[in-house]
């Protein structure tokens, strides 16, 4: 019998996997995967941003665990020589109703305890002499890496501290025991996984598999395509990370442009409604995936509230002119023969039943069961903290 088994190989769980080997020496850890690498779903299809904490609410876990997070991440790249650069974000301001937004996003910031600064047109012109705005909020601290690199030094530490990672081995079901030898077993693909406990980080799946554990699942992941282009190679307008102020009722940040660790510069995500789950194709589409989300009361309610705003995704989707208009906001600069294809995103956002996107992380727990129901961004970021606090909580279950 294993110890513990992890549910999904992206950047949480195998943080979660390390974390465990780090602090037990010699446990019995495995972790499944039904891909054929580790850290290809939203660990690979993000802007590669390590965030500082700029956007979340005072006291919340996603605020705690990004800010340590951020240091963490760093930290390991170091030690594993892993690229990264701290190039600073901008987020800037290009009306006077996000100016006030602005401000309030200051004010978080400094609550939250990270270094920021207001920036006047004036000076955001000198250090940005290609974006446009009425100001800006500077955050020095962020950085950019490559999280499905990351996530791969972290697979080969699991290996070489004694754990396993069995790739392929998609999870059919879940069955947790209890009496005298209380533990979890997890059929997959590959076989039968017995372990005196189980952890799953499973993303894009996590309601369906907190269903397999038996878990009374009152969420539903919502996928949320986030489609994005690049820049040519010769064209780098910005040095740094350039934002949009984001609005405070939608829980993404908006286009953005972004240096990335291997020196392109990429433009996006926006946030369309996705038809499939893993389908990161344009135009895929999954009718179970549609079902879900579709059959689920919550997510009409959701809709209803964010109508206007998913008609302009939609839009700007499938214009790329339109498209282009939301970055030449605050970069004119950019053209759309600028905009090259570069590949897409998919979010996993979890919708509750009173129509709400849960903002914040969400574990559920059974007496031998832990699942990560929702990771939103900063996910990547908080990947190392997620993981300590988890095993924590591990730790104290299994003795």
């Amino acid at each position: 019998m294993e110890d513990v088994v992890v549910i999904g190989a992206g950047i949480v769980g195998l943080a979660t996997a390390c974390a465990l080997l780090l602090a037990r020496p010699g446990l019995r850890v495995v972790v499944v995967d039904k891909a054929d690498d580790v850290g290809t779903a939203q660990t690979g299809h993000n802007s590669g941003v390590i965030h500082a904490g700029l956007y979340y609410a005072p006291g919340s876990l996603k605020a705690r665990l990004c800010r340590a997070g951020a240091t963490a991440t760093t930290q390991f790249c170091d030690e594993h020589g892993i690229p990264h650069r701290t190039v600073g974000k901008l987020v800037v301001a290009t009306d006077p109703t996000e100016l006030g937004r602005m401000a309030a996003l200051h004010a978080r910031a400094l609550e939250n305890g990270i270094p920021v600064r207001r920036v006047d047109r004036a000076e955001l012109a000198e250090m940005e002499p290609l974006v446009t705005g009425l100001g800006a909020v500077h955050s020095p601290g962020t950085g950019v890496v490559d999280f499905r690199r990351v996530a791969r030094v972290m697979a080969d530490d699991v290996l070489a501290r004694g754990g396993s990672v069995r790739l392929r081995s998609a999870v059919r079901a879940v069955q947790e025991s209890g009496g005298s030898s209380p533990g979890v077993d997890v059929e997959t693909d590959t076989g039968l996984v017995r372990a005196r406990y189980a952890v799953a980080c499973a993303g894009l799946q996590a309601d369906r598999v907190a269903r397999l554990g038996g878990l009374d699942v009152d969420f539903r992941i919502v996928p949320f395509r986030g489609e994005y282009y690049q820049l040519p190679l010769d064209r780098r307008p910005v040095q740094r990370l350039i934002y949009p102020v984001p609005d405070p009722a939608l829980p993404f940040l908006g286009v953005h442009l972004s240096p990335t660790i291997d020196g392109r510069v990429t433009v996006g995500p926006n946030a369309v409604l996705g038809l499939a789950r893993e389908g990161y194709a344009r135009w895929s589409l999954d009718p179970r995936d549609v079902a879900s989300f579709a059959t689920f009361p919550g997510m009409w309610r959701f809709a209803r509230h964010h109508v206007r705003t998913g008609l302009a995704e939609v839009r700007d989707s499938i214009s790329r002119r339109a498209y282009l208009q939301r970055v030449r906001r605050y970069c004119p600069s950019v053209t759309l023969d600028d905009l090259r294809p570069y590949p897409a995103g998919i979010r996993a956002q979890a919708v509750d039943r009173r129509g709400r996107s849960v903002e914040d992380f969400l574990l559920r727990r059974t007496a031998r069961q832990l699942h990560v129901c929702n990771a939103p961004s900063p996910a990547a970021t908080s990947a190392i903290p997620i993981g300590e606090l988890i095993r924590d909580e591990v730790l104290a279950a299994i003795g």
